[in-house]
């Protein structure tokens, strides 16, 4: 190496892109390119980690180096791009990049900026400093960017951003764009590229805060370049057409929206594009389709629309979900209706199509219009009309029946709407065979954890341990060892994870080091675990929460493998929601009794938290009772106590804390949350029975908590036939999909509605608050959960679980269980009418609510209005679980488990802890799925406080309410709806509580 190179070498290695600069630029050509193998395997094995920490980035040098050296376009772009200095691109000091490319004389320099360009990122994580450097580059190299979504995105970022260096600002927008030597050639791909439009919205990034200034905003620009020639008009707004038409997500169309409304199409340009607005106008997202109403009824006022465009394009937009377009088109195509009374039939018969939609006060609308006109409707259209007319709901069908003189519907003459029985939880898949099957899972388990997956890698461990032996599991499991280190190697943030217990596991059977330090620390943790059954704090790293049980049994066998030749696990379950049948137990048992080994103590222990709530079969009692084993004896004597008895769930309301300028906390942002308190309810029991079923909330609500994110089946395997246990700890995770927007949450939910056990205020609450999700899959998620509940209808009282609400077609039958706080017995009615019996007491008596009617009486024997929800068909009132605030709690104790999760809801939406808005599609989802019986316990629970509070939304409430009622053909009173539909006016509001309390008055 020449002393040249040596220095160039030292200036690299330093940072010194400067000196580096000048030296490339005086040694020869034969230097530069003897020196390029140093350059390629200083990039190569560099660690952008150490390049990153360290005080002055050598990365910009070794650019330099790398166009400085390299021999050939393909290696110059492989080291560039390179993860060393890839994320360094806009690092590169372009003056010196190319000042040594111009003095080496390089014609391949085109070349490498179109091949770096390939790389560019399309969304995130880009930098606009590296389109800067690539731009430049092609531009030495006289060549134009390859149109791909990487370089428009790229491009158009640099162009929107209205800061340039040390935060100056940069000229007016369409100043920047006129002199852009791009614009001509990437601008149409702005419209052609989806979600390119959310750059544009985004694009006050660079402004201090707040939306761009108007010099800086892209439509106006546009619309200014289009106004002084530059851009050709016609061809913008083909262009925008063209990206309205195809749709996108609703923020990368608003720039679009935005350009539409300040280009003002004439109606010259609006008729040349008639069938795009139609198209828009029935599919496309609502700012996009009110935006092409507008334009076609321009276009229609002008008497250029063509009525059969109109009519067919009505016929779908009547059935939209957004009322203020239907609406709108209501009246349009009434409009025209009085305009050209030789086609008013045809309109009318499209404005019928309205009768099917969902929203009632979209039915009484089309219906009030077309009964104005009945009188001048001949007999025919009138006919055709009563037929569109059949698939009004509410109260709407009696009012049709005498508009257009048909019978009246007979009330319930459909009958009560029925969900099948659920299937139930599947069985178990087959166990892992081979050892190399196993290396599969446990690398799968790597990529996506399940409690099922979980299940069969630690049952697999063991059986192939005994059966195959050290070396067959070596051969499998070495490689996966190998190749995902970081997820076995312990640190100090995983160190209580079930990933690195299962290694230390996998390290003892296929090759047990002398010395183990994490292995030391999993034997010290399961002896105190046994010891004091604690998981948690001293000598213990493992989760004291409930799926730390999962570590714990990892730990255990990573503890105990070696000292035994253990046959197979007891725990695994037979059933994916972590069911265990009792005969499947006894058969195991039975194995350890005739071959004189004992299953591990956890192991044991989480098979009998396993085991199902209902009796056992005769002969599994006496086969466990013939067990001699010490484990057999505690199988034996677990299934005469009954199993673990429910423990104590209280509600408790978690506060915001304030900062003194009245704001709530980074750590506590929200209100008001509520919680569930968990308490043993005996002393002793399994070892791991205090810590599972003790749960002392904070005070104050946990910013964005995710201490089950990706376990929640975890969560829920370790209890299944005690579910409240599982909602309890993870309400404040479930809570935070609601009033922190977090996503993900609610798939715990329909895992814990395939358990079984009471459903107490944790459960009631987690429902509640998942109904209110703010994304769309969770609140789906709290459906599938109401329904699997509403068709098994589980009583919510822990003092009798076993009693069900049964939901047949036939009918509704409805056995409420008993409470401490009101002895009073219930009814079971039917579909045909409801059933008296006497109350405990000798008083008057007491009826459910049925498919016929909604009656009931007091506790103590004074007749008078009740609700599936209200305290006087439940006994315990809501407001039983008042919190520190006055308001109710969480405990939310109906007749049914709808009844309590409807006092939550009415809670939790009446201050807007939860938005109401959100709520309601889910209860029509789940009315329209067959548990309309369910959802009016619902509804009834949640009115009386809704009512008080008139949170928005609750007019659509009502209306679903309405259409419940006529569904199960519901009578009775509702705790201030009365006074809400004396109100004068026509308030919205008003009107459907008038249409819902003329539905329940006999």
């Amino acid at each position: 190496m020449t002393l040249a190179v040596d220095m160039l070498d030292r200036r690299v290695q330093s940072g010194d892109h400067v000196g580096a600069a000048r030296l490339l630029l005086h040694i020869s050509e034969e230097e530069r390119l003897a020196y390029f193998k140093t350059v390629e395997a200083a990039v190569k094995g560099a660690d952008p980690r150490v390049w990153w920490r360290a005080e002055v980035n050598p990365a910009p040098a070794y650019a330099l180096a790398v166009i400085g050296t390299a021999p050939s376009v393909a290696k110059a772009a492989t080291l560039l791009n390179h993860r060393s200095l890839r994320d360094r691109w806009r690092l590169i000091p372009v003056d010196h990049f190319l000042a040594i490319a111009r003095a080496r004389k390089l014609d391949w320099l085109g070349d490498l900026g179109t091949r770096l360009t390939r790389r560019l990122p399309t969304r995130t994580n880009f930098d606009t400093g590296e389109w800067s450097v690539l731009a430049s580059i092609m531009r030495a190299g006289g060549v134009e960017p390859p149109v791909t979504e990487g370089i428009v995105h790229g491009w158009l970022l640099a162009l929107l951003r209205s800061r340039g260096d040390r935060g100056r600002e940069r000229p007016p927008l369409n100043v920047r764009m006129r002199e852009d030597p791009y614009l001509d050639l990437l601008l149409p791909a702005v419209f052609e590229m989806d979600g390119l439009g959310a750059d544009i919205t985004h694009s006050s990034w660079g402004e201090p805060e707040g939306p761009p200034s108007p010099a800086h905003h892209f439509p106006t620009a546009v619309v200014s370049l289009v106004a002084e020639g530059r851009l050709e008009r016609k061809d913008i707004l083909t262009a925008l057409v063209d990206r309205l038409v195809r749709g996108d997500k609703p923020n990368a169309l608003r720039p679009f929206v935005l350009l539409h409304d300040e280009l003002a199409p004439t109606v010259d340009e609006i008729a040349g594009h008639a069938l795009d607005y139609a198209r828009m106008l029935a599919d496309s997202a609502g700012p996009v389709a009110t935006l092409a109403q507008r334009a076609l009824r321009t276009l229609d006022d002008a008497g250029r629309l063509d009525r059969e465009t109109l009519l067919d394009t009505s016929a779908t937009v009547l059935l939209r979900k957004e009322k203020t377009l239907v609406k709108a088109q209501i009246s349009w195509l009434e409009k025209v209706a009085r305009r050209e009374p030789g086609r008013a039939g045809e309109v009318f018969e499209t404005i019928a199509v309205a009768f099917g939609h969902p929203a009632l006060e979209l039915q009484e609308r089309a219906l009030t219009l077309i009964g104005k006109q009945a009188p001048r409707l001949g007999p025919e259209l009138l006919a055709r009309l009563a037929d569109a007319a059949q698939v009004l709901t509410g109260d709407l069908p009696a009012r049709a029946a005498e508009l257009f003189g048909v019978a009246t519907p007979e009330a319930g003459s459909t009958g009560v709407p029925s969900l099948p029985p659920p299937a139930g939880p599947a069985q178990m898949p087959p166990p892992i065979a081979t050892a190399a099957e196993l290396a599969e899972e446990v690398v799968a388990l790597l990529h996506e954890q399940s409690g099922v997956r979980w299940e069969r890698v630690l049952a697999a461990l063991v059986a192939l341990h005994a059966r195959d032996g050290r070396d067959t599991l070596a051969t499998a499991l070495t490689p996966v060892m190998k190749r995902y280190p970081g997820w076995f190697a312990e640190s100090q943030w995983n160190s209580g994870s079930p990933f690195v217990c299962l290694a230390t596991a996998i390290r003892m059977v296929i090759d047990a080091p002398r010395h183990d330090s994490t292995h030391q620390r999993l034997y010290s943790a399961v002896r105190v675990a046994w010891q004091e059954g604690r998981r948690g704090g001293v000598d213990s790293k493992l989760s004291d929460r409930p799926d730390g049980v999962l570590a714990l049994r990892a730990a255990e066998v990573a503890v105990h493998l070696n000292g035994s030749m253990m046959p197979m696990l007891v725990a695994t379950p037979t059933r994916v929601n972590g069911s265990l049948d009792p005969a499947a137990l006894l058969e195991r048992l039975s194995r350890a009794d005739a071959e004189g080994w004992q299953p591990w103590p956890f192991d044991l222990e989480q098979a009998l938290l396993r085991l199902p709530r209902a009796p056992v079969p005769p002969e599994v009692a006496a086969g466990a009772a013939a067990l001699a084993s010490a484990a057999g004896r505690q199988f034996a004597q677990w299934l005469a106590s009954g199993g673990l008895p429910d423990p104590v769930s209280e509600p408790f309301t978690q506060f915001g804390d304030r900062r003194a300028h009245g704001g709530y906390t980074w750590d506590a942002p929200v209100p008001r949350r509520l919680a569930a308190r968990l308490r043993p309810s005996r002393d002793g029991g399994l070892r791991l029975e205090r810590q599972l079923l003790t749960l002392d909330p904070f005070k104050y609500p946990v910013y964005m908590p995710d201490d089950f994110k990706g376990a929640e089946e975890v969560l829920a395997m370790v209890l299944p036939h005690h579910r409240e246990v599982a909602a309890a700890w993870a309400l404040g995770e479930v809570a935070s999909a609601a009033d922190q927007g977090q996503k993900g949450p609610g798939r715990l939910l329909p895992l814990l509605a395939d358990g079984t056990g009471p459903i107490g205020p944790a459960m009631a609450t987690a429902l509640a608050y998942t109904f209110g999700a703010k994304h769309e899959p969770d609140r789906a998620a709290a459906v599938d959960a109401f329904l699997t509940l509403a068709a098994t209808a589980v009583s919510p009282t822990a003092d009798d679980p076993t009693a069900t609400t049964a939901l047949t077609a036939e009918g509704l039958a409805v056995t409420a269980s008993l409470t401490a706080d009101d002895p009073t017995a219930t009814t079971a009615p039917s579909a045909d009418g409801p059933t008296a019996a006497a109350s405990s007491a000798g008083g008057p008596a007491t009826t459910a609510p049925t498919a016929q009617g909604l009656t009931a009486t007091t506790a103590s024997g004074a007749e008078g209005p009740a609700t599936a929800g209200s305290s006087a068909a439940q006994g315990p009132t809501a407001t039983e679980g008042r919190t520190a605030a006055g308001r109710p709690g969480a405990a939310g104790r109906g007749a049914t488990f709808a009844g309590a999760v409807g006092a939550v809801l009415g809670d939790l939406c009446s201050d807007g802890t939860v938005k109401l808005s959100r709520v309601v599609p889910g209860l029509a989802d789940a009315h329209r799925a067959g548990a309309s019986v369910a959802v009016w316990e619902l509804l009834t629970a949640a009115l009386p406080e809704l009512l008080a509070a008139k949170p928005r939304s609750l007019p659509d409430l009502l209306e679903l309410a309405s259409q419940v009622a006529v569904t199960i053909s519901a009578r009775g009173e509702i705790p201030g709806l009365a006074a809400e539909a004396a109100r004068p006016g026509s308030a919205r509001l008003t009107q459907e509580a008038k249409r819902l309390r003329s539905l329940l008055t006999p």
